[in-house]
């Protein structure tokens, strides 16, 4: 019968190597499972804040197409105001599924400087109140001191009587000459009023009903890396930033997909739930924020 050999003991340390490297070889496996970054980016839905679908827009890109676009830049929703609100109310009927319906006070765009001394945008805000529902009053320009223009005054107060966000495009005294006259009032800061993140945080920290959007803003990031002043901010507020593309030409409509695909790259750059509440969530807690109308 031929010889065995005795059973040789394993070296003290060979036990701990080789469970190092099983285990080295299931987190490369799984690393590999995982997607990307920019794989989980591009699976995140986007709520756009800003969106205008106005008389030349619809003459050149039917509601029907508008939508097509608006569903292949994959958005959940879509905050939608124009000049004038046909094109809103043409939008909502093509999708009311996607499209959150605003109320600009302009009728041509050429209104955009002259609106607030017009005594007639009045009537026509109270008539499209009576006749369609909105979530919002805007987008609307407006700066400074003629923020308590009797016209302005009474969108104010609109705002207050059908419980609706205003959507407001100007200066950080605008906001704060309508928070004065309504302190209850929500506001959703058109373009994050071009300010700098620092003034942009200023004005934030005063007005708790204050959110801003990144319509139209290149600075948030580049070369998908969030710049840090504005990562700054979007910790200190992380409810109150959100996403828009601002299509205030009609040219603007072909950028929908490609504005949404960046913004998701650089999204991809912050945590998860950050990300997600500036992709999609704070847009959607916002307009559930909406407060009671008065009472008739």
């Amino acid at each position: 019968m031929p010889h065995r050999p005795p059973c040789v003991p394993a070296a003290p340390h060979a036990a701990p190597r080789r469970a190092a490297a099983v285990a080295a070889v299931l987190a490369g496996l799984l690393a590999l499972a995982a997607p990307a970054p920019h794989a989980r980016a591009a699976e995140l839905p986007i709520f756009d804040a800003h969106v205008h679908y106005s008389h030349d827009a619809w003459q050149s890109l039917p509601p029907k197409e508008a939508v097509a676009l608006l569903r292949k830049a994959g958005l959940r929703k879509a905050m939608v105001s124009s000049s004038s609100d046909e094109g809103t109310q043409k939008l909502y009927a093509e999708a009311p599924d996607l499209v959150v319906p605003s109320l600009r006070p302009y009728r041509t765009r050429n209104e955009i400087g002259t609106w607030v001394r017009d005594d007639t945008v009045v009537a026509h805000l109270e008539s499209r109140l009576a006749k369609h529902r909105y979530a919002a009053i805007g987008e609307f320009h407006v700066y400074g001191a003629d923020a308590d223009l009797p016209v302005m005054r009474r969108v104010v107060q609109l705002a207050r009587e059908h419980g609706l966000l205003l959507h407001l495009h100007g200066d950080a005294d605008a906001v704060e000459r309508v928070f004065r006259q309504d302190p209850g009032a929500r506001i959703l800061w058109a373009h994050a009023g071009f300010a700098s993140p620092a003034d942009v945080r200023a004005t934030l920290r005063r007005h708790p009903m204050l959110w801003a959007d990144l319509a139209f803003r290149s600075d948030p990031a580049s070369n998908d890396k969030v710049a840090p002043d504005w990562r700054d901010a979007f910790v200190e507020f992380p409810d109150r930033f959100m996403l828009g593309t601002d299509t205030f030409t009609p040219e603007r409509w072909w950028y929908v997909t490609e504005h949404a695909a960046w913004a998701r790259r650089w999204l991809a750059d912050l945590p998860r739930e950050l990300a997600e509440k500036i992709a999609w969530r704070n847009a959607e807690t916002m307009l559930a924020s909406r407060r009671a109308p008065l009472a008739p």
